[in-house]
């Protein structure tokens, strides 16, 4: 048994694994990283890498479909499902260099290719070597939360860690869970020509903005996806290859199943106990300064509880580089944190929700609103279909709420704006190029001044006086 003493020890190797490490080792830090899965996590293996391009897959069949309106002659695609799922892989392919065990080990990494577990409140275990640091960055993310559904084990059924290696089309996919990842890859499918069912047991979509979340849902029904509200798994027999009962005494029947009810941070296996550590279902607890129960141990991204998204991973290293490193105060915080579901149209959300924001601020708060089918580039597109709300208090905008195509895009422009506090006159003073999409958070912007400017009789007795003077 070897004996490493380093200062910083790192484990998991997913996105803000990664971060840390890279981060710590080049401004002079030891690091030791420990992963005994895929580097590169659960983003590049099984999630937000291999998602978007299956999505990409989709929207190039689906536009062989939706030509007419342009006058091009619509045809039905001839799609290669296991082709489309080698072109998954060779994306995945092509990043996984940038996250390998050789990059980091070229930065000065110690890289140990084995899982870790705490054995006292200043060691972990991996394999035949034990780890001594100053400090711990727990980072080893979450994993798909499949319910005890009578019956589930009797059927072949997938999750988002093996969907991608799925070779043969499912003629028609059942998914369990109307979230972003159960909408994601059922329109994804829909559109490379399976029949698709979605069974969610309360609101699809249901985390969202409920007006935006129904202009989405609009279109993916459109495109032929069954969605069904309100229909909680009861039971699941492999008849007629697969069969979810719900408890409302419907029947779905289908080829294939998809598991996609929510994720589970990834604890078990730690001992965390031996390190003195707090946990709890939603992952380990900690403070704002992402210090778990023990002073010498963080825990960033998904296992700790919060918003389960890589770019939040990512924001939570900066925190712990900030404060392993350099021994500064410093404190993560949600409100800023920016995140988007890739359906088609997208929808994205930053800070309060308008139910959220009056909830908090009540009658404070103006909400703004925008129409895609008002942006010229939208409309040069076809790209109509959407709509912007910006919750401000006070001249601030404390939130911003988006669906329609780059929801993606164009929140950017709002997570800027709350990080920095900024007002909203800052992108009113904005100027777009004509015509962009990114129009649209300008008009928004610019409708905070609507009734100030030109419903205003008081600015209209100041501009006759002004003109009779001049």
């Amino acid at each position: 048994m070897s004996v490493i003493n380093v200062d910083l020890c790192v484990i998991g190797g997913g996105s803000g694994g990664l971060s840390v490490a890279a981060g710590a080792v080049q401004m002079g830090a030891s690091v030791v990283l420990l992963e005994g899965g895929k580097m590169g996590g659960d983003c590049l293996n099984y999630g937000c890498v291999p998602s978007k391009a299956l999505l990409a897959a989709g929207k190039h069949a689906h536009a062989m479909t939706t030509g007419a309106p342009f006058g091009i002659t619509p045809v039905t695609p001839q799609v290669d499902y296991a082709a489309a799922k080698s072109h998954v892989k060779a994306v995945v392919d092509g990043i996984a260099p940038h996250d390998s065990v050789e990059r980091f080990e070229s930065l000065g990494v110690q890289v140990i290719t084995e899982y870790g577990r705490f054995i006292s409140p200043r060691e972990v275990q991996a394999g035949e070597h034990v780890i001594r640091a100053r400090r711990f960055v727990i980072s080893t993310g979450s994993s798909p939360f499949v319910p005890p559904i009578p019956g589930l084990d009797s059927v072949r059924h997938y999750t988002n860690e093996d969907i991608f290696e799925l070779q043969e089309q499912p003629a028609h996919l059942i998914v369990i869970g109307g979230g972003p990842i159960g909408m994601e890859m059922a329109q994804a499918h829909a559109r490379l020509g399976s029949k698709v069912t979605v069974l969610e047991g309360f609101k699809a979509l249901g985390k969202d903005d409920p007006e935006l979340a129904a202009i989405a849902l609009e279109r993916i029904r459109a495109e032929g996806v069954e969605i069904v509200e309100g229909a909680m798994a009861s039971e699941i027999t492999p008849e007629g290859g697969v069969t979810v009962k719900t408890k409302d005494g419907a029947s779905y029947t289908g080829s294939h199943l998809l598991m996609a009810v929510g994720r589970k941070a990834n604890t078990g296996g730690l001992d965390l106990e031996k390190a003195g550590i707090k946990y709890d279902r939603p992952g380990i607890t900690v403070g704002a300064n992402l210090k778990t129960s023990n002073r010498r141990v963080y825990a960033i991204g998904d296992v700790a509880g919060g918003l389960q998204f890589t770019h939040m991973a990512g924001y939570h290293a900066g925190i712990v580089i900030r404060s392993a490193l350099f021994g500064l105060p410093a404190k993560s915080s949600n409100a800023h944190i920016p995140w988007a579901t890739y359906t088609d149209p997208e929808m994205a959300q930053v800070g309060l929700t308008e139910a959220q924001a009056k909830e908090k601020h009540g009658a404070a708060v103006e909400v703004l609103r925008f129409d895609f089918a008002e942006n010229d580039r939208a409309r040069a597109e076809l790209n109509t279909t959407g709509l912007i709300k910006v919750m401000v208090v006070k001249g601030r905008p404390v939130g911003a709420s988006i669906v329609g195509a780059q929801a993606g895009e164009l929140i950017q422009v709002w997570a800027l704006v709350i990080a920095n506090k900024l007002k909203i006159g800052a992108v009113a003073a904005m100027v777009s190029p004509y015509p962009t999409m990114g129009e649209i958070n300008k008009r928004a912007a610019g409708a905070y001044y609507t009734p100030r400017l030109f419903e205003s009789d008081r600015v209209k007795k100041i501009v006759r006086f002004v003109q009779k003077l001049w």
